[in-house]
Formats: structure tokens, C-alpha cells, sequence
């Protein structure tokens, strides 16, 4: 059985606004997260593929519900991502899968890896994350049934 705290994780990103916007979707697991994202034609730039903060969306969010997969009180934060954009896609389903790679006292170092429907790389990032001051609390969407 999925662990309780992922599946509340997992709660907590499906109610963002900017994820029921663009459509995504993300299952987690120890030290590691699955975001899915359909390519939309409202999410393209002005040369036709979808545009690259979705990039960013997908691969910031895989990496952060890696980290927060081991950290159960508090909402972790984005201190720094770097993004590499390899190739443009303009249709399908994107996939970003985030592992947790290193972590210490205070701040975790994740990476991740975005694919498109071919399952060819078409971007990755890397990023560190540390933990916040809000707690992982139902009004922030941190709960079961959602």
C-alpha cells in the first residue's frame, strides 16, 4: 500500500491552481517523484511548442515532492533550480522523474529529468531545496481524498 504521507503529498500538488491549470499530474515514492503533464496548445509560446516555464513546472515539481517525500512536518522550498532546455515538443505527454540525490542537515540537492512521449530527453534541472516554515497541514491541501 502506497505510503499515507506520499498519497497526501500527491493531494497537496493536484489542488495548486497553476497544476489544475496546466493539467499535471505526479505520483511520489521514497526520494523520488513522477510529474505528467499533457501538452496543451494554450501552454505553447508564440512559435508553436509548448513554452518553457511549463518545463520549469514540471521539472521543479519532481524534484521538490522528491524532497519532501522525506521531509513529513514541514512544505520544503526551491532555493535554486537550474533548467537546460534541449528540444521543443508540441504534442503528447511530458514526464519529469525527480530523485533525491544528496541531502545533509539543512538542505537536500535534487535532479530530474523531463521526457517527451517518444521518450527522448528534452530537458533536465537540478536544483537545492531546504526546509520551510509551513507545516504540512490540510489547509494547505496536505490531506487524503482530495
Amino acid at each position: 500500500m502506497k505510503n499515507e504521507h506520499y498519497r497526501k503529498l500527491e493531494n497537496m500538488m493536484h489542488s495548486a491552481p497553476i497544476v489544475k491549470l496546466a493539467g499535471a499530474r505526479v505520483e511520489i515514492s521514497q526520494g523520488q517523484a513522477e510529474i505528467t503533464l499533457p501538452v496543451k496548445r494554450e501552454l505553447f509560446h508564440a512559435a508553436g511548442a509548448l513554452h518553457g516555464a511549463m518545463y520549469f513546472l514540471a521539472l521543479d515539481n519532481a524534484a521538490f515532492f522528491a524532497v519532501n517525500s522525506l521531509v513529513e512536518d514541514v512544505f520544503v522550498l526551491t532555493v535554486s533550480f537550474n533548467v537546460y532546455l534541449l528540444r521543443p515538443v508540441d504534442r503528447g505527454v511530458i514526464k519529469a522523474i525527480g530523485k533525491v540525490v544528496n541531502s545533509s542537515k539543512t538542505q537536500y540537492l535534487a535532479e530530474s529529468i523531463l521526457y517527451d512521449a517518444e521518450n527522448r530527453e528534452i530537458a533536465r534541472g537540478s536544483g537545492v531545496f531546504v526546509k520551510g516554515r509551513v507545516k504540512l497541514t490540510p489547509e494547505i491541501g496536505y490531506k487524503l481524498g482530495c
